[in-house]
């Protein structure tokens, strides 16, 4: 029976993430789960993309503020900050507000990536709602992850990729929240309604890649692949290949590594 085999938490979007064994789900998703954000001089958001640097910056969440880490830089406590300065920031045609974290995160970022930036938290009662196109309840909504609370892997997926490559890529190119093993590859695309202990979960889109998942994440060095045979046979009529299915969640609650997936409902194709 497929189960959940590891989970990941990404506090700042870009950044690294760290697994978890629990994870506890508010409106949002994962606690904590991209609820941070950088932006650079002009208010546009920074990740990966563009700024793979972003890659080495390992936030870890203490007392619900984060310590930050990156090569050459030295540690910053960052206390979260909920009331302050409110920045507007897009995320992928969607306006978020942002509560501005405080010009010693910024002078970090700005050090350590080269360029002006600001760091901020996602604005406490801001509702960014999912795309109404692949939302399955009205109070669906999002931090600042691309446009899902959750994205969703599994490791015979990434095998049958690592089959095709001649050097493996590692599960963190692709931020899964939920890996899950015991199942066929690909099989989360099969998905449509899941339980994991009491939470529920609508695998509502399959997650189209782009140039992020070509940064290799203990680097920070961008390089061809897996974009380019990922796009050989996952493009499934779409324009970009796709790896994974982002997922909803319908109601706050807790995964664990080691809960099983009980299925509840297919879908009649991937």
């Amino acid at each position: 029976m497929p189960y959940i085999s590891s989970l990941h938490v990404y506090p700042i979007k870009s950044c690294a993430g760290h697994e978890v064994n629990r994870a506890e789900l508010d409106a949002r998703g994962i606690l904590y789960d991209r609820s941070w954000i950088v932006v650079g001089s002009g208010g546009g958001m920074l990740t990966q993309r563009d700024t793979p640097a972003l890659a080495l910056v390992r936030p870890a969440v203490e007392n619900g503020g984060l310590v930050l880490s990156a090569p050459g830089m030295e540690d910053l406590a960052v206390p979260r900050t909920e009331e302050g300065n409110i920045r507007n920031v897009e995320v992928w045609g969607d306006a978020c507000d942002g509560i501005d974290q405080g010009d010693d995160a910024a002078d970090w970022f700005s050090s350590y990536l080269d360029t002006a930036s600001r760091l901020l938290y996602f604005k406490p009662g801001f509702v960014r709602p999912v795309d109404p196109d692949y939302a399955t309840r009205p109070g669906d909504q999002v931090g600042f992850a691309d446009g899902f609370p959750l994205l969703m892997i599994s490791e015979a997926s990434l095998a049958d990729l690592n089959a095709r490559l001649a050097s493996p890529v590692r599960m963190n190119r692709f931020r899964p929240n939920v890996v899950v093993a015991d199942c066929p590859p690909y099989a989360e695309d099969t998905w449509k309604h899941v339980r994991a202990g009491n939470l529920e979960l609508d695998l509502v889109k399959p997650c189209g890649r782009c140039a992020t998942i070509l940064v290799e994440q203990e680097s920070g060095t961008p390089g061809k692949e897996p974009l380019r045979t990922l796009a050989t046979y996952r493009k499934l009529g779409r324009p970009t290949p796709s790896f994974g299915h982002n997922a909803v969640h319908r109601s706050p609650g807790v995964l664990e590594a080691g809960m099983a997936i009980q299925i509840l409902d297919m879908r009649q194709s991937a």
